[in-house]
């Protein structure tokens, strides 16, 4: 259960802007915009534990599915 990964990500126009990972626990950023949406939610603490519930609640509840 340990390689279980929740990744959001945050796209535009087929761009990746950034997305949130569970195995980082953070934002990352990836174009000048991004890094600055990253940077806004990483101190943001109710975003982070939100997205880290979710790993738990989305991805641990259907593991019998796959």
């Amino acid at each position: 259960l340990k390689d279980i990964q929740y990744i959001d990500s945050y796209c535009y126009n087929k761009l990746e802007l950034f997305r949130f990972s569970s195995s980082l626990g953070r934002f990352v950023g990836y174009t000048e915009y991004g890094v600055k949406q990253a940077e806004y939610r990483n101190n943001n603490p109710s975003i982070i534990a939100s997205l880290k519930a979710q790993r738990e609640a989305y991805c641990l509840h259907n593991i019998g599915n796959w």
